[in-house]
């Protein structure tokens, strides 16, 4: 048993090795350089407190955070060295004439005493404020086929006949309903599509609570609705509470594929917004579209009245932010508003974000 402990262990360390080389090689062969994507107040360490987030220590060190994994030097002598704690200390140093950020583990003082105590267990630090994304993804869905829906489940009563339920009461719901755990009930809302094609490109699901199972008596299903955060109503559709989405996947990159979109929506409905509220984009995993990906948003030029000719002309549009990829569907994505230097607007453009060389000297 030792000796297959051992060999787990080698392997374990040689696959991270390896993963260090690679990561090494790329940052050479791709990396920033001293005088490009670095701030020029970056500093040459940084101590992580609580409430800091990967996007908050990356902008620390870099111009543009979503350049992160280009300077990231993995430690092959640290457990994880993708998780980053409270304690840490990331560094800034030299990798063979480019620079490169590496991890120092803090050091947990443990005073011993007789009594035996439960020391709590640390949380890796979110590579992005999930507070904001987590209630989002959680009541927001996207189906790419609405006909679908006519296979789903749906509310035909509330209990004594009313139309209207709440958190604790019982209804009723034509179709099956999968025994055991939650389902969320959902009702129809936006339907998605491309401004230039007019093609469909989703229906997006508003979550209105959540409900168990009490009985399923042939096409006729029992519930008690264990949250509401509306009214059930008749008609909303039922379905499987998904998975909940792993912080990892958020890593801030920038897409490998050429992105060109649009913002297609706000929502909760407003047309202008700002940092840290989420958006609909155009564009999904069929165009290289995975969680984690940013994008530059371009703000949308005026349109002016040319003084000769009297036609109307859009100008140029200015780049106004950033946007993060954090649900990818198949036509469309969601995503998180990272920095935006004006207010944002439905009809923006999304595309790949350009690194900007700088002077920041070293």
């Amino acid at each position: 048993m030792r000796h297959t402990g051992r060999v787990r262990l080698a392997r374990r360390r040689l696959g991270a090795l390896v993963l260090g080389l690679l990561v090494a090689t790329i940052a050479q062969a791709q990396g920033l350089t001293w005088d490009d994507g670095l701030r020029d107040d970056a500093p040459d360490r940084y101590t992580v407190v609580r409430g800091d987030t990967l996007w908050d220590i990356a902008g620390r060190f870099l111009r543009h955070p979503w350049q992160w994994p280009e300077v990231w030097q993995v430690n092959p002598q640290i457990e994880n060295p993708h998780l980053i704690y409270p304690g840490d200390t990331v560094t800034l140093h030299d990798c063979g004439g480019r620079p490169c950020l590496g991890l120092e583990r803090g050091r947990n003082v443990v005073r011993l005493s007789p009594e035996m105590r439960a020391v709590p267990r640390r949380e890796a630090i979110a590579p992005i404020p999930l507070e904001t994304v987590r209630p989002f993804l959680r009541d927001h869905r996207v189906v790419g086929d609405p006909e679908s829906l006519g296979e789903l489940a749906y509310v035909v009563a509330g209990d004594d006949g009313r139309l209207i339920s709440g958190a604790g009461d019982r209804f009723y719901a034509r179709g099956r309903v999968p025994a055991g755990g939650r389902v969320g009930i959902y009702r129809p809302g936006e339907r998605y599509r491309d401004e230039a094609s007019g093609e469909l490109l989703g229906l997006e699901l508003e979550s209105v609570g959540e409900a168990r199972r009490v009985r399923q008596e042939e096409d006729i299903a029992v519930l008690e609705a264990t949250r509401a955060s509306r009214e059930i109503r008749n008609d909303d559709v039922l379905l499987p509470l998904e998975a909940g989405f792993p912080a990892a996947g958020f890593q801030p990159r920038a897409p490998s594929q050429s992105i060109d979109g649009r913002i297609l929506a706000v929502p909760d409905g407003v047309r202008f917004f700002g940092r840290r509220q989420m958006v609909a984009l155009d564009r999904g995993s069929r165009d290289g579209l995975a969680p984690g990906h940013v994008l530059a948003v371009e703000r949308r030029g005026e349109l002016v009245d040319d003084p000769r000719s009297g036609e109307m002309l859009r100008l140029p549009g200015e780049e106004a932010g950033l946007v993060m990829v954090v649900r990818a569907f198949e036509k469309m994505s969601y995503g998180l508003v990272m920095r935006a230097s004006r207010p944002l607007a439905v009809g923006d453009r999304l595309h790949n974000p350009r690194p900007a060389l700088g002077t920041a000297q070293r």
